[in-house]
């Protein structure tokens, strides 16, 4: 009996560690469960930052689309970007650009002209309102939100506009958890990238101080994917993805920079000759 025992005891032990091999050998790390599934519609509403994110070759929306496709996602962007929109003009076209095209999901970009444009901008609380109804309407719609912060006002992140800007964020942070919406900080995104890039008085992420470059289309799309639930594999596979769209973004950029430039000289040289002979500029 003892030896019997013995034997058991052994054979017990050798096949735990047989299948602790296979089990080790055969492991592969879990990936994060996409929450945008085969066939989905993403509506993208926003102002001219997310046309922009649709109509450049390197823009956050096409990114998005991409970096979903490089795992295995296949999405259909609704593009809803207008340049110069606010709150309440998003709040009035809803049904028109997002909701009759029957989506399954919404990225809501919305903040930066509400302050920037000052007088003609929206007030917190009216903002507050415009976008708390924007997220009710879509979700009554079977449409689901996801809230992206908005973006800087020029790169100086200690401006008055950035300071401005804050409550409107601090809303948006505090609507997504309310409402259980996925959240893309991008302005924390932002502050983080900015300070890191530590280059004072230069844009690294924008043109203007406001308008993407790829740099910044990058930032944004990788917010949105990580707000959709990617992990940071997944957000590896879709930078992959992007290396040939971001190349003709900048080379897009590059053409757009050179065409300012000679604009400017034009407009420079036109002054100075009609200060040379005395015409009014």
């Amino acid at each position: 009996m003892p030896r019997t025992t013995v034997s058991v005891t052994t054979s017990m032990k050798t096949l735990a560690s047989s299948l602790l091999a296979i089990a080790l050998l055969g492991f592969q790390p879990a990936t994060a469960e996409i929450l945008v599934k085969n066939g989905d519609k993403i509506a993208f509403l926003g102002d001219s930052i997310t046309a922009a994110g649709w109509g450049s070759p390197s823009g956050y929306v096409k990114l998005t689309i991409a970096g979903l496709k490089a795992n295995g996602v296949e999405a259909e962007a609704v593009p809803a970007g207008i340049s110069g929109h606010k709150s309440n003009q998003m709040l009035a076209r809803l049904e028109k650009d997002v909701l009759s095209k029957k989506p399954q999901w919404m990225t809501l970009s919305c903040g930066v002209n509400d302050v920037w444009h000052g007088a003609r901008g929206v007030a917190l609380e009216d903002y507050k309102k415009n976008i708390t109804a924007i997220v009710d309407q879509a979700s009554a719609a079977g449409v689901k939100p996801v809230v992206l912060t908005a973006t800087v006002i020029k790169e100086e992140l200690d401006n008055e506009l950035n300071a401005k800007l804050a409550p409107y964020n601090e809303f948006l942070r505090q609507l997504a958890k309310e409402k259980n919406a996925p959240l893309a900080d991008l302005n924390a995104m932002f502050h983080e990238k900015i300070k890191a890039a530590n280059k004072p008085g230069t844009n690294v992420f924008t043109y203007d101080g406001v308008h993407m470059i790829a740099e910044g289309d990058q930032v944004m799309a990788e917010g949105v994917l990580q707000a959709l639930g990617l992990d940071a594999q997944q957000l590896d596979k879709a930078r992959a993805a992007w290396a040939p769209m971001i190349a003709e973004g900048k080379a897009a950029q590059a053409k757009r920079d050179e065409a300012r430039r000679l604009r400017q000289e034009k407009a420079a040289q036109e002054k100075a000759a009609k200060e040379k002979t005395g015409a009014k500029p």
